[in-house]
């Protein structure tokens, strides 16, 4: 097989996560469930398949001190920061030309920096299966998530049927791609769990770089005609002029809507490996133990006639009598107090916050 290098995107504001999460430190660095932060964790996943030398994290300006501190074993010109955030796709643009420069042969996974998944050794194993399928078909390949709900908060990817002659791996759970579906209504969403043919979208990415960078050409030229010139100043002293150049004119536009919905030869992989990309305080609700009254405590808490909460207290005591159902988040600053099932609706709190100019709580 030949050489894999692994794409960690790491920009993003975490916007849903507030108070914790801020425009300084957001949602992939802080620690959300168990012990590390969600890039640590992200990086250490990959760490059995890629070598520290072939990694690559994408991330902003005022980020990337951030990534140094909590990957200092990744090298300095590995961490890739763009000027400003523009999606995915000029993100995996940037990434696969750095990457196809120092091996033009290169297999290229990409990955979230704030996702959790639960059984490493089964995520390795469906991710190997991908490499394959993408060196093999010099294919554009995705992993999907076999649905456990009608999930509203995550796109869907429709599989197609195809001849077991023309695809060895069908056994295996890969199919290829019929169509790609945004986030559905709630009505939508069982629709698709119920005809059996749709899995969650994992926004986890495996291909070549050089294959990527075909497709970018293809069905993205105005974001082609930006990183050509890029490409030809990697390296070169002229590199961050020519880098900031291209995102002054580069378009927001996700790889999914630029690349992957136009694109023939693609081929998702289900998995089932404990995965959730962790967008609310919701799921992190989800995703924690509690104690025999259904309250999850982090930190200093004290309750009294309380259950099935959530309580994380920061670096503050937080006392909570008779409440129930209740996300509580306290910060130095900031106190979030949210009914479970309505977290969706912090990035609206973060939103008026913005408006009103309160900077200092962003």
């Amino acid at each position: 097989m030949s050489q894999i290098s692994a794409v960690i995107m790491a920009g993003g504001v975490g916007t849903r996560f507030w108070p914790r999460s801020r425009r300084r430190f957001p949602k992939q660095f802080l620690e959300i469930v168990g012990s590390g932060s969600l890039l640590e964790n992200t990086i250490a996943r990959f760490a059995p398949l890629v070598d520290a030398r072939n990694t690559f994290v994408v991330t902003d300006k005022m980020q990337s001190d951030i990534v140094n501190q909590q990957a200092p074993f990744i090298p300095p010109e590995n961490i890739l920061v763009e000027p400003f955030g523009r999606n995915t796709a000029p993100c995996i643009g940037l990434a696969a030309s750095w990457i196809r420069r120092l091996d033009p042969d290169a297999l290229m996974v990409v990955s979230p920096a704030d996702h959790i998944i639960r059984n490493n050794e089964e995520f390795l194993r469906i991710l190997r299966l991908a490499l394959q399928v993408a060196e093999e078909r010099d294919a554009l390949v995705t992993i999907g998530i076999n649905p456990t709900h009608p999930a509203t908060g995550y796109g869907y990817i429709q599989t197609m049927e195809e001849e077991l002659d023309r695809n060895p791996h069908r056994a295996e759970g890969v199919y290829r791609v019929k169509t790609f579906a945004e986030k559905p209504t709630l009505e939508t969403a069982e629709r698709f769990v119920q005809s059996g043919d749709f899995l969650w979208n994992s926004g986890i990415f495996v291909w070549k770089a050089s294959t990527i960078l075909k497709e970018i050409e293809l069905h993205l030229p105005d974001l082609h005609e930006q990183l050509v010139p890029l490409q030809g100043s990697i390296g070169s002293p002229t590199y961050p002029q020519v880098l900031e150049q291209a995102y002054g004119l580069i378009r927001s536009i996700s790889i999914d809507y630029g690349v992957m919905e136009k694109a023939g030869n693609v081929f998702v992989v289900k998995g089932d490996f404990g995965w959730s990309d962790v967008g609310s305080w919701d799921e992190v609700v989800r995703l924690v133990p509690t104690d025999s009254e259904g309250n999850s405590l982090k930190g200093k808490v004290i309750i009294r006639n309380a259950s099935d909460n959530y309580i994380d207290a920061g670096n503050k005591l937080v006392a909570a009598i008779g409440v129930q159902d209740l996300i509580i988040i306290s910060t130095d600053d900031a106190l979030l107090i949210c009914k479970k099932g309505e977290s969706q609706e912090v990035k609206e709190v973060v939103d008026f916050i913005r408006r009103k100019q309160m900077n200092d709580y962003l």
